[in-house]
């Protein structure tokens, strides 16, 4: 085999691929761009993918594919990128057959407007310290990858099809590339991690994958579902200035649309609407399929009642949130505080919101209010306060409500990401660095190889012990189910009703009990007087 070059062999075709360097000198082999869906463009926009055709000859992997259009989140800069987009990598230390090496797929965040698999964010080589394969995929965003038109044209879900199409081509060729079929973990951060939710109860993915992992996001949160997805899809049309009431002719006006000026629609669509909810402006997401003949369907539940039934995936779970995942939201929330202290009833979320009357809805404002603020009007140094709220509404409380409904299916490991180091990156990008904890999505810095996080790990040894231990972690779960399955001074126990054991991931790995109780009793305490599903009063 050629080892600059390495070519595999996959059912569709020949791949060639290029040989890099691990952090320890030793080489790997990266395939890049690798297609596995055809191009969803004209006729096919909007649609469920097809599977990459078959070809003749070798086709270059050393490059990535195109990103999804998109306004790139972190850049905060519009991405023209191509709607032939439907692209996979794969990070291999063995092109062996007989390998069998665990596989990790990850699922990038991004509020599903944003994001790629690239290597700018999420280079393999620390995990390459644990012997594992990892993969990251490309899917569609926002209206290209989640517009809902309740027909059979447009029925929604692209962006999730396109992920369980680059499932099955993981399962179908990954042992070409030395992998173990049946030994798939998926995992992602943020609406990522919701991905990894929905994929556990959509029967698409059923048998795609072995085991999950869930940091910051689950298909519960209100921001993870759309539940108006025609009415959204009108709005849009509006929102880009015109005016449109019949489906099919709106179908055929955002087919006409240029891609990259249907990104950022979710921003536009609640600046349209001037709305003061404090709700994440994520417009465009997974939704409720209606049934039509000769179709799959992603989801046609509520994932609520489908895990209340036990429909999903009993695979081992290792689910978790950052300490202060809100530190996010806080300058947003701080430009509306004179309308959130006048109206806190703004804070209640949406799933709860628009099912209780105005005045249970005001009742549960108050309380919000009573709970973080101690009944008085906020203030920009309540910033610990507002972190606490925006973590709790947008991720604690739901992973909690998730995992004690899926805990009797299956293992679970609960963990709380508190590190808080140089590592942090997105905290001190906000700017809000006076507030203890791990920030919505520097869990990534931790794990994965960039430009930006090698520079501080390389001369710091408290840090490379930090990236160590916590991609140890999740590479022994997706080896065993269990993130520490030989005796050392960490035993991380499974989550139980009984002692809610959650494994506080810094510098001292501290396994607790019962954390967050109160503010998970206080949110099921609303939910429940809501008539929502809540963790049953006996389990608390």
């Amino acid at each position: 085999m050629d080892q600059k070059n390495p070519v595999v062999t996959v059912k569709q075709g020949k791949l060639r691929g290029a040989v890099k360097q691990c952090l320890d000198g030793s080489p790997y082999y990266s395939f890049k761009g690798i297609r596995y869906g055809q191009p969803p463009v004209g006729e096919l926009r909007f649609k469920a993918p097809l599977p990459v055709k078959p070809w003749e000859g070798i086709r270059d992997a050393i490059e990535h594919g195109p990103v999804c259009p998109q306004f790139d989140m972190i850049i905060r800069k519009f991405v023209e990128g191509s709607e032939d987009c439907l692209s996979l990598n794969i990070y291999t230390k063995s092109l062996q057959l007989s390998s069998k090496i665990p596989v990790m797929v990850y699922i990038h965040g991004g509020a599903f407007m944003s994001g790629s698999g690239n290597t700018e964010t999420y280079g393999p080589e620390y995990f390459f310290q644990h012997d594992v394969i990892i993969v990251t995929i490309n899917y569609r965003l926002e209206v290209l990858g989640f517009l809902c038109l309740d027909t059979p044209e447009v029925p929604g879900n692209a962006g999730m099809k396109d992920q369980v199409l680059a499932l099955r081509w993981i399962k179908q060729n990954i042992s070409t590339f030395g992998g173990d079929p049946d030994n798939i973990t998926i995992f992602g951060v943020s609406s990522g991690a919701a991905c990894v939710t929905y994929h556990m109860l959509s029967p698409m993915s059923q048998g795609l994958f072995n085991k999950a992992i869930v940091q910051s996001g689950v298909c519960l949160s209100y921001w993870s579902i759309t539940h108006n997805p025609v009415e959204q899809a009108f709005r849009s049309a509006n929102v880009l200035g015109k005016d449109i009431n019949d489906v099919d002719e709106l179908l055929q006006y955002l087919r006409s649309v240029p891609a990259l000026d249907l990104t950022r629609l979710s921003v536009r669509i609640k600046t349209h609407q001037k709305e003061k909810r404090t709700d994440l402006p994520v417009y465009f997401t997974p939704t409720i399929e209606k049934k039509f003949e000769g179709q799959e369907q992603f989801l046609t539940e509520e994932p609520i009642d489908l895990i209340l039934a036990g429909k999903v995936s009993n695979v081992p779970l290792l689910i978790g949130y950052n300490s202060a995942e809100g530190i996010l939201m806080v300058n947003s929330h701080i430009k509306k505080l004179e309308i959130l202290n006048k109206n806190p009833s703004y804070l209640v979320p949406s799933d709860v919101a628009t099912t209780v009357t105005k005045e249970k809805l005001n009742e549960f404002g108050q309380r919000i209010k009573q709970f973080y603020f101690g009944g008085k009007d906020a203030t920009e140094d309540d910033i610990q306060a507002i972190t606490d709220v925006q973590t709790d509404i947008n991720f604690m409380y739901q992973t909690h409500r998730f995992l004690q409904f899926f805990q009797r299916m299956a293992p679970v490991f609960l963990y709380k990401f508190d590190y808080a180091t140089d590592l942090n990156i997105v905290k001190y990008m906000t700017g809000v660095d006076n507030v203890k904890g791990a920030c919505h999505t520097d869990d990534i810095f931790y794990m994965f190889y960039s430009e930006i996080n090698q520079k501080y790990i390389e001369s710091n040894n408290e840090l490379k012990k930090a990236v160590y231990q916590i991609t140890k972690f999740w590479a022994d779960f997706a080896k065993t189910g269990n993130p520490t399955p030989t005796k050392g001074s960490i035993q991380w126990r499974p989550y139980t009703s009984a002692n809610k054991e959650c494994l506080l991931l810094n510098q001292d790995m501290k396994l607790l009990n019962n954390l967050d109780e109160e503010r998970v009793n206080f949110w099921n305490k609303i939910y429940a007087d809501a008539g929502k599903p809540s963790i049953a009063k006996s389990s608390l």
